[in-house]
């Protein structure tokens, strides 16, 4: 059982360690689910006497007006011999031996932290104390109730420090020992209030009567510590601590407990409670309970933990890895990004992701349809078939068929052939680019660096543009070629007939009637046609070559390429993550690492027992 309350002590200073106070914030915290006994009480009620003669030693601050400024979290442990020393946990290779030392730390580091404004802190003190006349038991001491801001200190510290002590005990997993003069009617205790509000059915609170031994003459406390008047689920327990002038007499703690011991023995009202009074009592009683609470949530505490990991892990992951120091930390890192955004931007071309299939769309509807719409029945009127063959045939008349007629006929049309080709490439592109996008925001990794983000997509659409250029190139050539060359065994196989031919005898105006250009256009029109259907399949095998080919093999090799001339500095702007990000980050991952220590350290206790 002693092990128990030793972990919850470990996991208490790695709490305060890592920043978890269980103050209000955004990241989980595992302080408010650790079962802690809360001690509250207003000034001048004996609260520091208690805590005292709980431990045996004189080794708080004292003074009037609030002297506890933050939380005191006092562990104590059970040592079986040699000679008993405090330790901070802020001063972790020192021991204290003199608890004056232990004393003047108290304040000195409560001023470290407030200043010596009389500000209050909630940021907690570790202090621990090993000693073999103690009981395993951890307290937070909390600082006084109070009605009126003293000198030096604002008007809201009254609510300040209610608003801290609430904080504390109105978790459900707070234990409130609450401490209260009987020489003050109960119905006034700032203690027994602020406990009511939280706990109105006294299942967590224990009541702890101090200065009995103060009250007027003829009175006594007998109905407070049976529970008549006012009951809690746990007995109520009285103590006398030391008057002022046995502190300034220096009297021991361990005459203080042979005269509290007696105080109850030999005063008749209270001869019947005896057994359960007393300071020594109150320590035991204290730790006993405080073990069983502990045991009872260790299976939601380990539950907690495990559920806290894995969000805290996958919120990391999506946050992204931190950024290298070195040069080449952040050259890797950034090549690293760079692979994951050109292998989602290559799944997208390849169907595993969307988008690719609007490449085949502009290959399968857009150029067919653009192809389609071309007006080669202007090309081809009567007035431009004569006009055409007119121009070719010059002052000497075509003998048998007019070729240099075709040829321009032919050529003249097909040179529409270019727009759709080029609108083809431009369709293309404008997909890739799209893609570039897509990839981009799907590349968790890019949100982290907004600059890196900028300088990938523009290195990305520079690269596209280039490989638009060289496809317009070779797409354009492929219609130039059609151009340049007629396929001959298309004319071969014309009928040759020589009435469609034209007859030599005729004379020259005859040869230019209306139904002669007529099967010209026609024939041309065929032809072209024909160029028409090849290109069909020859321009998509020249888009995708050029531009989709390219792009999943070199989207980004002149980035990498200008990438390795940088230097570190030049590396750093290009990794400028958000501030916020990386305080988030920094901040999850030490409340990470207490939630696998703990994790740890209850694992081990579990395989102990």
């Amino acid at each position: 059982m002693e092990n128990l309350i030793s972990l919850v002590n470990k996991l208490q200073r790695a709490c305060t360690a890592l920043g978890d106070h269980g103050e209000e914030s955004a990241l989980p915290t595992l302080w408010d689910s650790l079962p802690a006994i809360a001690v509250v009480g207003g000034q001048s009620s004996g609260k520091s006497s208690v805590l005292e003669s709980i431990v045996g030693k004189d080794f708080l601050p004292r003074g009037s007006g609030i002297v506890t400024r933050r939380p005191l979290v006092l562990q104590l442990h059970r040592i079986d011999e040699g000679r008993e020393y405090a330790e901070f946990m802020h001063l972790p290779r020192r021991r204290f031996t003199d608890f004056g030392a232990v004393r003047k730390e108290i304040q000195d580091e409560t001023d470290r932290e407030t200043g010596r404004t009389k500000q209050i802190s909630p940021v907690p003190i570790h202090l621990s104390i090993y000693s073999p006349s103690v009981v395993n038991l951890t307290l937070i001491d909390l600082p006084g109730l109070t009605k009126v801001a003293v000198e030096g200190q604002p008007d809201s510290v009254v609510a300040d420090i209610e608003n801290m002590v609430r904080s504390y005990i109105e978790k459900p997993n707070s234990i409130i020992l609450a401490i209260s003069p009987a020489n003050q009617d109960l119905a006034t205790s700032d203690a027994i209030k602020i406990s009511r509000e939280v706990d109105p059915k006294g299942e967590r609170t224990f009541g702890v009567l101090t200065k009995i031994d103060l009250m007027d003459k003829g009175t006594d406390a007998v109905d407070i510590l049976e529970g008549k008047s006012y009951k809690l689920q746990f007995p109520w327990v009285g103590v006398v601590n030391r008057s002022q002038a046995d502190i300034n007499k220096s009297v021991d703690m361990i005459a203080a407990r042979r005269r509290e011991r007696e105080y109850f023995a030999n005063t008749p009202e209270y001869k019947h409670l005896a057994h359960r009074m007393g300071s020594e009592h109150l320590g035991k009683m204290l730790s006993k309970h405080l073990e069983q609470v502990i045991k009872s949530r260790i299976p939601g505490i380990q539950s907690l933990i495990s559920k806290t990991i894995a969000e805290l892990e996958a919120e990391l992951k999506r946050l992204g890895k931190p950024i290298a120091t070195d040069a080449g930390g952040k050259l890797y890192s950034i090549m690293e990004i760079c692979r994951i955004f050109d292998g989602i931007y290559k799944e997208h071309l390849d169907g595993v992701r969307p988008g690719g299939e609007k490449i085949y769309n502009v290959f399968d509807n857009q150029l067919p349809a653009a192809l389609k719409r071309l007006q080669f029945d202007k090309q081809l009127s009567m007035e431009n078939v004569r006009k055409l063959i007119t121009e070719a045939d010059g002052y000497q008349p075509h003998l048998i068929a007019p070729e240099q007629g075709y040829r321009r006929l032919i050529e003249s049309s097909l040179v529409c052939i270019r727009g759709p080709a080029e609108a083809s490439v431009d369709a293309v592109h404008a997909i890739l680019k799209e893609l570039v996008h897509k990839a981009i925001k799907e590349t968790l990794e890019l949100k982290q660096y907004p600059t890196l983000r900028v300088e990938v997509g523009n290195a990305a659409f520079d690269s596209l543009d280039r490989m638009r250029e060289e496809s317009k190139k070779a797409t354009l050539k492929l219609v130039d070629m059609e151009c340049s060359y007629l396929t001959v065994d298309f004319f071969r196989k014309l009928p040759q007939d020589i009435e469609k031919g034209g007859n030599p005898t005729h004379s020259i105006f005859d040869r230019y009637n209306d139904s002669y250009l007529r099967r010209i256009g026609t024939t041309v029109l065929a032809y072209v046609n024909m160029v028409c259907a090849s290109l069909r399949n020859s321009i998509p095998k020249s888009i995708v070559y050029c531009q989709v080919r390219e792009a999943k093999r070199s989207l980004l090799d002149h980035f990498f390429t200008e990438l390795g001339k940088k230097e570190n500095k030049q590396l750093s702007s290009l990794l400028d993550e958000d501030p916020a990000i990386m305080e988030r980050r920094s901040a999850l991952a030490k409340r990470l690492e207490l939630y696998r220590n703990a994790q740890g350290e209850i694992d081990a206790v579990a395989w102990a027992k």
